[in-house]
């Protein structure tokens, strides 16, 4: 039985005691997308939206700001054809005085409304995050 079948199809949540190389598998096992994202050494939004960008192969002209995390994340992939599903995990998301509170609850609140995107078209997406 896979991992994934005992989540929510569209939630945001701490990853708590999922381990990524198990939800990597899950998703390789359904056919999903696995995007994933390490942001420790990133110190401010600019930094954690452009190790996003890089690591989930957003286009060079990502304008590393929240709308365009977005539009990255649902209209952009939406128009490159039928999706099996999304499997997001953003590590260690720093708390410095540049990627402050406010800045994380927006960074976790678009990836909120990015699962809400993906269920209306009845797509799973599920995105994991952890803290430093």
């Amino acid at each position: 039985m896979s991992l994934l079948s005992s989540i929510s199809s569209n939630v945001v949540q701490s990853i708590r005691a999922f381990r990524i190389s198990e939800l990597r598998q899950d998703a390789a096992d359904l056919g999903q997308h696995f995007l994933y994202a390490y942001c420790g050494d990133a110190k401010s939004k600019e930094d954690v939206l452009k190790e996003i960008g890089h690591h989930f192969g957003f286009p060079a002209h990502f304008g590393h700001n929240f709308d365009a995390l977005y539009d990255c994340l649902t209209d952009s992939i939406y128009k490159a054809g039928k999706q099996n599903g999304f499997v997001v995990v953003v590590e260690q998301l720093p708390f410095t005085e540049e990627f402050d509170r406010d800045a994380r609850e927006t960074l976790i609140d678009v990836f909120r409304d990015a699962a809400e995107f993906w269920h209306k078209r009845q797509i799973p997406f599920r995105m994991f995050y952890s803290f430093v």
